[in-house]
């Protein structure tokens, strides 16, 4: 039976659904370290990236070769 914090948890859910499904990548992984406060995002498992750039507002991209395959978000929780 679903409960409020539940129901919560969807709405927020559904409201990303749309920017997400514009993204290129159709597979993603999704990771969020509460105590470092860095939000991940993967486009390749293995992500084995080659190369990164460290962008001045605190975000990395990392790329094998020229396709990205990864978003690093510092301070995530403050976005």
């Amino acid at each position: 039976m679903a409960t409020a914090e539940t129901n919560e948890t969807l709405n927020q859910v559904y409201q990303l659904i749309p920017p997400f499904i514009k993204l290129p990548p159709k597979k993603m992984w999704l990771d969020y370290d509460e105590d470092a406060d860095v939000f991940y995002i993967n486009f390749k498992r293995p992500q084995r990236a080659t190369d990164s750039e460290m962008l001045e507002n605190g975000v990395l991209l990392r790329y094998r070769g020229t396709e990205l395959v990864g978003i690093t978000i510092m301070e995530a929780s403050k976005r």
